[in-house]
């Protein structure tokens, strides 16, 4: 079974809560006629949607049952990445996103940049209808921490990192956003103890950003070229163990390594929780992690 195949069955568990993020994610398709179109195929195009399916598995699994605030939540989660993906098609001159023409492309800069900056402006309101401080506090300083990480891999390019300044990368670009959307899903539900969900859900992101890029190594998908970061000078675990950008694979085969450890950590964290479908689940898309 792909693992296309195997993600996807792991999701129909969650159905129902994907759906309605779906919903909620084309209620705020309403910016200008010409846009409006573009941005419906963006924002509901082939996606893993995988902040929102591990928050609603983690949180499933832990007892409790998402509701409106948590759709806020987990939406505009998915608004701010979306919001990213805009601003970085712009930044690093893409051509094609989720397999589509690149809205900056489709239009201009310009449009792509206020496109953006809507997004996060819907987002915010989003924030705001929580009535929850903490998590509006997080949401800002990981969108802070997403800005630094990609000045710090601008003023590197070219530049082989140490491993600690990539992971730091790692966790400021793409694991934050998934402690907004785990954490936070559990500081709604009222739980009193949440630093598990946030060691998880950085590993998660961790874990989920190494994956792939082993996978822009060693794979060609239609949705992002193969080897795009290396070509960019955008050096990655696999080029920081071998130490160089030949001869790669020994640093392919310790950036696995890597990998694995971030997915027994997780595996650990995931013993706290109480036996039901949903941790099954949850520790099924784990393991799926090392499908690489």
């Amino acid at each position: 079974m792909s693992f296309g195949a195997k993600y996807k069955k792991i999701t129909q568990i969650i159905k129902d809560d994907l759906t309605r993020l779906e919903e909620e994610l084309k209620s705020e398709i309403n910016l200008y006629p010409q846009l409006n179109e573009v941005l419906s195929g963006f924002l509901t195009s082939e996606s893993k949607r995988i902040r929102a399916v591990t928050a609603f598995l983690y949180l499933r699994a832990s007892g409790y049952e998402p509701d409106e605030r948590q759709y806020n939540l987990q939406t505009a989660v998915e608004i701010i990445h979306s919001a990213s993906l805009l601003h970085d098609d712009v930044i690093d001159e893409c051509d094609i996103r989720r397999g589509k023409t690149a809205l900056n492309k489709v239009f201009n800069n310009k449009i792509a940049i206020l496109t953006g900056d809507y997004l996060l402006a819907t987002a915010l309101d989003r924030l705001n209808k929580l009535s929850t401080p903490e998590i509006t506090a997080l949401c800002a300083e990981t969108v802070r921490e997403m800005c630094r990480g990609e000045f710090f891999q601008y003023f590197n390019l070219g530049k082989i990192p140490t491993i600690e300044q990539y992971l730091k990368k790692t966790e400021q670009k793409t694991a934050g956003l998934f402690r907004v959307a785990i954490d936070g899903a559990m500081k709604l539900s009222g739980s009193l103890n949440t630093q598990d969900a946030a060691d998880f859900a950085l590993a998660f992101g961790t874990a989920f950003q190494i994956r792939d890029d082993l996978l822009n190594i060693t794979e060609s998908s239609r949705l992002k070229p193969s080897k795009n970061d290396l070509l960019c000078g955008i050096y990655n675990a696999p080029v920081i163990f071998s130490g160089s950008t030949s001869n790669l694979a020994e640093g392919i085969e310790k950036t696995k390594n890597l990998l694995n450890n971030y997915v027994i950590k997780m595996l650990c964290l995931t013993d706290k929780l109480k036996d039901s479908q949903y941790k099954t689940a949850l520790r099924e898309l784990l393991e799926l992690l090392n499908d690489v």
